[in-house]
């Protein structure tokens, strides 16, 4: 078995994850590399196409939107995903099913019964028929108007059940509002696959997208279970291979491996990268260790309540975080780094906050720096 270095691991995992300037395409293209990106909180989850697309604005992401090239729905550990449209109905059968384990006791919690989120299922369905795209607030009111209990707590409940059973998904922003949409019509011609198919797609994509890493941080990625996430990699077959990294068993797409030392080579150094706090380079993995020490994780989710900051990241490891304030003339940036940055660092700092502001079409400022 092969084995690799912690610090080649790293620069693998950045070319994995499509951050070593090596991306090019479009927002469907990125999604179908990561089969899932994390998108909980939308303006995140917009930059993480944002950073990987050099050129690209927020315009460009929600066009894709509005095009049914990318859609958000909740299909894996019961937290809003982009996903390929096509994969939708696939994924929540697959893995966005078992967010529903063990929903009774938040049903009961709310004082809502199976027959209560059945019932808003079908009055959404209803209200949503013939291409209709309604508004959260709308929604709301058509499952009051039906008689529906919608304490508060009831409403989010609601809705995420109905996507979650994939009667609705998340449709494209109406202003700053949220909207849904019918799943299957939004998404006429899902993609149709075996229990194994998919389990091997997920296992395929998600090790292309974040390796070299192991099967503990898949099957933490989708959710699955230990012995689903074993049989998806077996049903991948030779698309995945192993090596050791420090005794531990890591996999990796071949392709990646052999081009391991040209991916070192080319390896663009000293460049900071302005990264979402819910983006895959965190998330994507159960273990950060490699691009974060423990001293540090504290201050990227602070008391642990699963709110992770936007990471300042240089060279694969994060020296930081950051912060905007969108003005009325800009956009401010502030760098919140871990030590004082160096005078590289911080025009590093600007260069890289210069192309978060481009994507935004605001002019930036540095207020700190």
């Amino acid at each position: 078995m092969t084995s690799l270095s912690a610090d080649r691991v790293l620069a693998l995992r950045m070319a994995s994850l499509l951050l070593d300037e090596s991306s090019a395409g479009t927002p469907a293209d990125i999604v179908r590399w990561f089969g899932a990106m994390q998108a909980q909180d939308l303006a995140s989850g917009q930059w993480s196409f944002g950073v990987r697309l050099p050129g690209s604005t927020v315009e460009d992401i929600e066009q894709a939107t509005r095009d049914r090239h990318i859609v958000r729905t909740w299909p894996m550990r019961g937290t809003v995903h982009f996903v390929p449209p096509e994969d939708a109905k696939w994924m929540l059968d697959l893995t966005g099913v078992r967010a529903l384990q063990g929903v009774e006791a938040r049903r009961q919690l709310l004082g809502l019964t199976e027959a209560d989120v059945n019932r808003a299922a079908n009055v959404l369905a209803s209200a949503l028929c013939g291409g209709k795209q309604l508004t959260r607030a709308q929604c709301v009111e058509h499952l009051v108007r039906d008689g529906v209990h919608t304490a508060p707590g009831h409403s989010y409940h609601l809705l995420w059940y109905a996507s979650q059973i994939g009667v609705t998904c998340i449709g494209p922003q109406l202003g700053n509002e949220q909207t849904f949409v019918l799943l299957n019509e939004w998404v006429p011609k899902p993609r149709l696959v075996t229990r194994d198919e998919g389990l091997a797609t997920l296992a395929l994509r998600y090790f292309q997208s974040h390796g070299p890493t192991t099967r503990q941080d898949f099957a933490g990625w989708t959710g699955l279970t230990a012995g689903d996430a074993k049989r998806g990699i077996e049903a991948a077959g030779d698309a995945l291979t192993s090596v050791d990294v420090e005794g531990i068993p890591h996999i990796v797409i071949p392709s990646q491996l052999d081009a391991s030392s040209k991916v070192l080579a080319e390896k663009r150094t000293r460049q900071v990268l302005l990264l979402p706090g819910f983006d895959e380079y965190m998330l994507g993995f159960k273990d950060r260790s490699l691009m974060v020490s423990d001293q540090f994780k504290q201050r990227i989710v602070p008391g642990n309540n699963g709110v992770f900051m936007p990471t300042v990241v240089l060279d694969g490891r994060v020296i930081g975080t950051w912060k905007r304030e969108i003005k009325r003339k800009g956009v401010e940036l502030r760098a919140l780094p871990f030590d004082p940055l160096t005078k590289k660092q911080r025009s590093s700092f600007i260069d890289a906050g210069n192309r978060y502001s481009a994507y935004l079409q605001l002019e930036p400022s540095y207020p700190d720096l």
